[in-house]
């Protein structure tokens, strides 16, 4: 499946020519970084300075380190679809081929484009678009500076960083404000839940470039920070902020707040530190402790050009509760319940109803296909929390709406007649029991074979425990191969039902993409190929299908094209 590395393609060298976008050994590449960046993280750990800046000299120059970065902005980032100001964006293999051709490191940034997208209370953020070479110079920088500060980064900061997620921050809520008496519980009651003013705004420079002051890049770092913007054809600078929209912004914010959870620490080892990007909690058992600890951090923040937000920012105590990355966290007669966020569940339920008003005369099949999708990914954020009311609450909501879809179509139909055409009664999981009025209508595979296709039932979705990262872990860290990927195979392990036909394929392949040998759950959509196409006979059999991520797909689509 996977081809050898073209000769043209040197490790540490950029001086020959890439042939084919197809060809591309991706676990070569990935091998390479890999290995650099642990090495960075552990020449820092160290203390191995010279060490150090010759492995990140290594890592900016390194060819795989380019063409991965440009598979990162071109086929993988979400932001993928969306132009600088030279209006470029790059989907063809070819264009891919040339960008890297012609790369010449270094070269002079140019302004973003700013963009506004709506907030949801009715508000609008600002996001600066860089062009696509900007955004694959700064995927390149960002490989070797986030492997430096991988090694010293702080335990409880969990946004966007390798390895870590919402989920981590949530769970570390758990941890503090739990109770019980265990050996873990911290029994913390009140909570300040702050709000920075216009952070990735207002952060300043000076920060960012004293703390990042020995590392080779940090000239281009100083350039792509004050390129400035253009907004209606007029060009405005940036004197301070890190660009919303950026691929290095959101590393240079968590090294600009870097130090806020050792001083909270310094200033009351007993107080709890919380913290997503520019979202941060501080957790305690009194009140006063709180009170006291609030003009120490907006010191603090005052330093590097920040301000704590006083109509935000609020002291609560945990039985009257509050809301962090989407759920609701909140004591109720002594146990701690964190749930979905109330707003965002109600927010969730209009946006199926739109899609199903925008799809009025689209059939069942479609409508099942733009529906699925949206179900999934919500029930995939909230299923870690106290979440099963939420989801059966939906799924009642998504029933009227779809009762009300086939009623439109058909005023003349009486509703047994309704009931029968677009609702079917199936085997529940447990013998004996039955789910009925469930969306569901045949359809036919590619083979013309029939199927049946059913919406994604919300309120059957199984709640799972999150296993919170360990401590300051890194998958950076040489030591720690064995812990990352365990807790990888984990978490791949519980993106299928156990025992269904894709858990089976995901679990023979070991949870890894045999592509590029990364983990399938590293982010990357990811789609099941059929070894034996279905065109020559192939089956939907497990052993004739593999998951592969959506780019590690594309390739292999290419070569066979190239084949044939």
């Amino acid at each position: 499946m996977i081809s050898e590395i073209q000769p043209a393609m040197e490790v540490h060298g950029q001086n020959r020519q890439l042939k084919d976008w197809s060809q591309i050994d991706w676990q070569q590449c990935w091998k390479v970084v890999n290995n650099l960046r642990r090495r960075i993280f552990r020449a820092r750990q160290l203390g191995q300075w010279k060490q150090l800046r010759r492995l990140q000299k290594l890592l900016n120059k390194s060819y795989a380190n380019l063409l991965l970065a440009v598979r990162q902005i071109t086929q993988v980032n979400q932001g993928k679809k969306t132009a600088g100001i030279d209006e470029e964006v790059i989907f063809d293999p070819a264009k891919r081929v040339k960008l890297v051709n012609s790369w010449v490191e270094e070269k002079k940034p140019s302004p973003t484009r700013r963009i506004y997208i709506p907030k949801p209370n009715g508000k609008k953020r600002p996001l600066s678009i860089p062009t696509v070479r900007d955004r694959v110079a700064q995927a390149i920088v960002k490989n070797s500076l986030e492997a430096e500060w991988e090694a010293v980064f702080e335990a409880h900061s969990y946004g966007f960083r390798p390895g870590r997620g919402c989920h981590d921050s949530i769970a570390q809520c758990f941890l503090r404000f739990r109770g019980g008496g265990g050996k873990y519980s911290c029994n913390d009651e009140w909570v300040l839940d702050a709000d920075i003013k216009g952070f990735f705004d207002n952060l300043a420079h000076e920060t960012i470039l004293k703390a990042i002051d020995t590392h080779p890049s940090r000239e281009i770092i100083k350039e792509w920070l004050k390129a400035g913007y253009i907004h209606q054809g007029r060009l405005s600078p940036t004197d301070a902020g890190t660009p919303q929209g950026g691929v290095i912004s959101p590393l240079l914010a968590n090294i600009g707040l870097h130090g806020l959870q050792n001083y909270i620490d310094k200033c009351n080892s007993k107080l709890g530190f919380i913290r997503y990007a520019d979202d941060f909690l501080i957790t305690a058992k009194t009140k006063e402790e709180l009170e006291q600890v609030l003009p120490k951090v907006k010191e603090w923040m005052s330093q590097r050009g920040l301000e704590i937000s006083d109509e935000k920012t609020k002291l609560v105590h945990i039985s009257k509760g509050f809301n962090y990355l989407g759920y609701n966290i909140r004591q109720y007669n002594g146990k701690l319940l964190i749930k979905p966020q109330k707003e965002k569940v109600l927010a969730f339920c209009k946006r199926l109803g739109e899609i199903i008003k925008n799809h009025k005369t689209v059939t069942q099949e479609v409508l099942i296909g733009k529906l699925n999708p949206v179900l999934r990914g919500f029930a995939n954020y909230y299923r870690n929390g106290v979440s099963k009311e939420t989801f059966s609450y939906i799924s009642n909501r998504l029933w009227q709406y779809l009762w009300m879809w086939a009623k439109r179509r058909h005023p003349n139909k009486n509703k047994r007649w309704i009931k029968n055409k677009y609702f079917r009664t199936l085997k529940g999981k447990t013998q004996g029991t039955y789910k009925q009025w469930l969306f569901a209508c045949n359809t036919t595979d590619r083979k013309g074979k029939e199927k049946l296709l059913k919406i994604y039932d919300i309120a059957s979705t199984q709640i799972i425990r999150h296993t919170k990262v360990a401590g300051t872990n890194s998958p950076d860290d040489p030591k720690l191969l064995g812990y990352w990927e365990k807790r990888y195979a984990g978490i791949t392990n519980k993106s299928w039902a156990k025992g269904s036909k894709y858990h089976k394929v995901a679990k023979n392949q070991d949870w890894k993409c045999p592509v590029c040998n990364q983990s399938l759950s590293n982010g990357e959509p990811i789609h099941t190929h059929h070894i034996i196409p279905v065109k020559d006979g192939g089956t939907d059999d497990t052993e004739n299908l593999v998951h592969l991520h959506e780019s590690c797909h594309i390739q292999v689509h290419s070569k066979t094209k190239l084949k044939a």
